[in-house]
């Protein structure tokens, strides 16, 4: 396997992981899991409507609104099961996630056009030492990280459609996100755009 680049402590990136018929075939199955559990702008608990779009894979998905930020076992607007997470990314994890224990989550965002994502923290999970594994596929992201605190620097370097990075270690806690998307940059996703996967043990 290929050693991953180290970009800052706890942060791994491997560019290019992903060869391109894997991509190909993770958002055709991306898309066919899209039509019973369809993409959605969920609302902060502010009440402001996100700008990525989002659906998931396996027994639970990420979901948002006045309610506040929780997992799920059901997709909000059907009421219906997640479908189920591609075998490739349940290897995935098995390589450089956590080989003992699965992943039981994998939150998909798709960013079109002005969509963003602003620096957060993933501390919805009930463990923080598993890691989050995240996968890019279409347009280019402007991707930024910095520390634990938001006061902390940050960096930001582009991620690209089959790069796939890890947060681990001092880095699981760390504030990250995507300042854009490079338009043009791929034609990978119909219709244009960047689906991101992030792999998760939520539970």
């Amino acid at each position: 396997m290929l050693q991953p680049l180290s970009v800052s402590p706890g942060f791994d990136l491997w560019p290019g992981l992903l060869d391109l018929e894997t991509q190909k075939a993770l958002v055709a199955a991306i898309l066919e899991a899209a039509k019973t559990a369809p993409f959605a702008h969920y609302e902060t608990p502010q009440g402001k409507a996100m700008s990525a779009a989002m659906t998931a894979f396996g027994p639970l998905g990420w979901v948002s609104d006045r309610s506040g930020y929780r997992y799920a076992d059901r997709h909000p607007g059907t009421g219906l099961p997640w479908p189920q997470m591609p075998d490739v990314l349940h290897d995935l994890w098995t390589r450089l996630g956590d080989a003992e224990t699965s992943a039981d989550s994998c939150l998909v965002n798709l960013y079109r056009g002005e969509a963003r994502m602003g620096l957060h923290q993933d501390r919805d999970e009930a463990d923080a030492r598993f890691p989050v594994l995240s996968v890019s596929l279409g347009e280019t992201a402007v991707f930024r990280i910095g520390g634990t605190s938001r006061k902390d620097p940050t960096r930001s370097l582009r991620l690209a459609s089959g790069d796939v990075c890890r947060l681990s270690g001092p880095a699981r806690l760390a504030f990250h996100g995507v300042d854009r998307i490079v338009p043009g940059s791929s034609s990978l996703v119909p219709g244009g755009g960047r689906i991101n996967l992030t792999l998760r043990r939520a539970r």
